[in-house]
């Protein structure tokens, strides 16, 4: 894309890296493809209609987007949602018994997931076992895939192995190398709250855009 900035620009200081940061996100949001965003956003609403769940996953700072996400999806959207996360003693539990790389798949396992559910997940890397990168959304995906349930993704780089399988998966571009992590986080949270604020997802105004407008 023109005038997108420069990938290995030397790091401005002060006001100038503000300027960079902002004009890096600008180029990103430009970027991302709508068409998946819709395909994400038709494929959440077509499981909700179908009674199914949505399981959230995220690792490090996207257990946080987790968190607020599944937050999101039960309250503006009426989406029953989860996130394994969110129950530290049972996660603390079954990586000090079992091991952290199966945490997520016997979550969803005791969670019976089935193929009505729906799994979304959030990761800079979308998981990768050759390179042993969040190992337990790889083997959360493949208990996804056993059981049919549909995968959605909103992850960075080439995507890992969220975007290899996923039924609909956005993936944000890693346009500017010296910060894949903070531009694909930042840029995660403002697709999860377009999908819960998108017209086939959202039932429940949010609280402000609900309150009259003073004249």
């Amino acid at each position: 894309m023109a005038n997108h900035v420069a990938e290995n620009a030397a790091v401005p200081s002060g006001t100038a890296f503000a300027a960079t940061y902002l004009a890096e996100t600008a180029d990103l949001v430009r970027s991302l493809s709508v068409d998946e965003i819709e395909e994400v956003a038709g494929g959440l609403a077509a499981c909700r209609a179908a009674g199914g769940r949505l399981f959230v996953l995220g690792v490090g700072g996207s257990a946080a987007h987790a968190s607020h996400a599944v937050n999101d999806f039960r309250k503006l959207c009426r989406f029953e949602a989860y996130a394994p996360t969110d129950n530290v003693s049972e996660l603390t539990a079954r990586t000090n018994d079992d091991g952290w790389d199966t945490t997520f798949k016997a979550w969803l396992e005791v969670s019976r997931l089935s193929r009505r559910d729906a799994v979304l997940v959030l990761s800079v890397g979308g998981g990768d076992l050759d390179r042993n990168v969040s190992a337990n959304i790889v083997n959360a995906l493949r208990t996804a895939e056993r059981v049919g349930c549909s995968i959605f993704g909103i992850v960075g780089r080439d995507g890992g192995y969220t975007a290899k399988v996923a039924t609909a998966c956005v993936v944000i571009p890693p346009r500017h190398e010296a910060r894949i992590t903070p531009h694909t986080e930042g840029l995660c949270s403002v697709v999860w709250h377009l999908l819960v604020s998108h017209p086939q997802l959202q039932v429940v105004a949010a609280r402000w855009e609900s309150e009259a407008v003073d004249a």
